[in-house]
C-alpha cells in the first residue's frame, strides 16, 4: 500500500513538474509597449552578439543594463556566462494576446526546436511555443536556413502599476527564488506581483515565467514625435533622437531628464528657442516669492529636427541638483553572490512589502494575503499545490518510512 501511494505520489510530480506557469495578458488592437526580458547568457558572448541574437539596438541593450556606453568598444565587451541581462524589446497585440514577435532565428545544424527554445533563448520561449507561430507540423525537425519567429514573453499592462509609470520584465524563476526573494530584488511586494500575475498562491517554480513591475519614468514628448511612448525603467537610460540625446529615469526621482549624448554627432540643433539653454540646462534664480526654475527639456524627434521646449516655472524651494543613475563597465566577471536575505518570518509584517527607490505608491499592501478580485493578467498554469515538492524530497522523507513499515 505504502509502495502504491509513493508511486502515485512520485508520477504526480512528474507530471506536474513539466507544467510552468507564465503570465498572459489578452489584448486588442495595434498598440504597442516597450518591456525588458531577462536573459540568462547560455556561453561567453559579445554584448554586440546577444544584440544580433535578440534583433535590437547594442546601443539599447547597453542603456536598458546601465552599462557606461563612453568605455572604448563597450558593444564588443565579452560578457561571461550566466550573466543576467536585461533585453529591451517591443511587446506587441498578436492574436489577442501580448508577445514580442520582433525576433528571427536562422536554423543551424544540429539545431532542433527544443535546442533553441532551451540552449539559444534560454527556456524564455518552449519549443511548442516556436512550432505554433511558425505553423510548423513536424514533431521537432526543422530545415537548415530555416527563419523562425521566436514569440517571446512580454507585457504592457498599460505601462502602469498601482498609477505609476512602469516598464514590466518578463523574469524567468530560478532555483533558490522565491516571490518574496524576487519583491525583494526588484523593490516591489509580494502582493504587488501576486496581483500582476493573477496568482492564487505565493508557489512558484524554476521555469515560471513572472511579470515583474519597474518604476519607470514617462515623457511629456511631443504627440507627433517618432519616439512620442518613451518610457525608461528607473536606474537605467535610452538613446533617442538617431542616438542624439540620452534620456535617463532616476534613481532619486522619475523625472526624465534627457541631455545631449556623449557620443552624439551630426545632430540637429539642441538649443531652446529664445534661450541660450540646450537641452538639459537648467537655471534657478532664488527670489522673494520662490524659486525661478527654468529648463530646457527635449521635445520630441521629427523629420530629422529635434523638438525643444523652454519651461518656466515658480516653486516653493530651489531644487536639488539632479542625480543620473549609475553607470557601470560591461562586465568581464560574475557579480559576487549577494548577501543571503532573511527569511519572510525572520521580518516584521512592515518589511515584508520592501518599498521601490520612488515615491510611495498607492494600493502597495505590506501583507501577502491572497487577492481578493484578480488582475488584468491571465496565468497559463497547473495546480502547484504539489509542484515546489521535489521528486529528492519525496523519496528522502518517503523512504524511512517504507524501510520502517516492512515494505522496502
Amino acid at each position: 500500500m505504502w509502495v502504491q501511494l509513493m508511486v502515485v505520489v512520485v508520477l504526480a510530480l512528474i507530471v506536474r513538474g513539466v507544467n510552468s506557469k507564465s503570465t498572459i495578458e489578452p489584448c486588442d488592437g495595434h498598440a504597442t509597449c516597450s518591456s525588458l526580458l531577462l536573459y540568462r547568457l547560455p556561453t561567453d558572448l559579445k554584448l554586440s552578439e546577444v544584440a544580433s541574437r535578440f534583433q535590437v539596438d547594442p546601443v539599447a541593450l547597453l542603456g536598458a543594463n546601465a552599462f557606461d556606453m563612453s568605455y572604448s568598444d563597450a558593444e564588443n565587451q565579452i560578457i561571461p556566462a550566466n550573466y543576467m541581462l536585461r533585453i529591451p524589446t517591443l511587446c506587441q497585440c498578436v492574436g489577442g494576446i501580448r508577445k514580442s514577435v520582433s525576433t528571427s532565428y536562422k536554423v543551424r545544424a544540429a539545431d532542433t526546436l527544443s535546442t533553441i527554445a532551451n540552449n539559444v533563448f534560454g527556456k524564455l520561449v518552449t519549443a511548442g511555443q516556436i512550432k505554433d507561430a511558425n505553423r510548423i507540423t513536424s514533431a521537432d525537425v526543422v530545415d537548415i536556413g530555416e527563419s523562425l519567429v521566436i514569440p517571446l514573453p512580454c507585457n504592457c499592462f498599460n505601462e502602469s502599476d498601482n498609477g505609476l509609470p512602469a516598464v514590466y520584465l518578463s523574469y524567468l524563476v530560478q532555483h533558490g527564488d522565491s516571490l518574496f526573494s524576487i519583491a525583494m530584488e526588484y523593490r516591489t511586494t509580494v502582493t504587488d506581483l501576486m496581483t500582476v500575475n493573477s496568482l492564487a498562491s505565493s508557489l512558484i517554480a524554476p521555469g515560471d515565467i513572472l511579470a515583474v513591475p519597474l518604476s519607470a519614468c514617462s515623457s511629456n514628448i511631443s504627440s507627433i514625435s517618432m519616439d512620442r511612448s518613451l518610457l525608461v525603467a528607473n536606474g537605467s537610460y535610452a538613446i533617442t533622437a538617431s542616438h542624439c540625446l540620452q534620456c535617463s529615469c532616476g534613481p532619486r526621482d522619475l523625472d526624465l531628464y534627457c541631455a545631449p549624448a556623449p557620443l552624439a554627432a551630426s545632430c540637429s540643433s539642441m538649443q531652446c528657442n529664445n534661450s541660450n539653454l540646450m537641452i538639459g540646462n537648467i537655471t534657478i534664480q532664488q527670489t522673494n516669492g520662490g524659486c525661478n526654475v527654468t529648463k530646457c527639456l527635449y521635445n520630441g524627434y521629427v523629420n530629422n529636427t529635434i523638438l525643444t521646449l523652454l519651461e518656466n516655472s515658480l516653486q516653493p524651494q530651489c531644487p536639488a541638483k539632479h542625480v543620473l543613475p549609475t553607470l557601470t563597465r560591461p562586465p568581464s566577471t560574475l557579480p559576487a553572490p549577494p548577501a543571503e536575505a532573511p527569511s519572510p518570518a525572520a521580518l516584521s509584517p512592515a518589511a515584508l512589502s520592501p518599498a521601490r527607490s520612488t515615491s510611495p505608491r498607492s494600493g502597495a499592501s505590506g501583507s501577502v494575503e491572497v487577492p481578493a478580485t484578480g488582475p488584468s493578467g491571465q496565468n497559463s498554469i497547473a495546480p502547484d499545490s504539489l509542484k515546489c515538492i521535489s521528486l529528492a524530497s519525496m523519496l528522502i522523507l518517503g523512504l524511512p518510512l517504507l524501510i520502517h513499515s516492512g515494505y522496502w
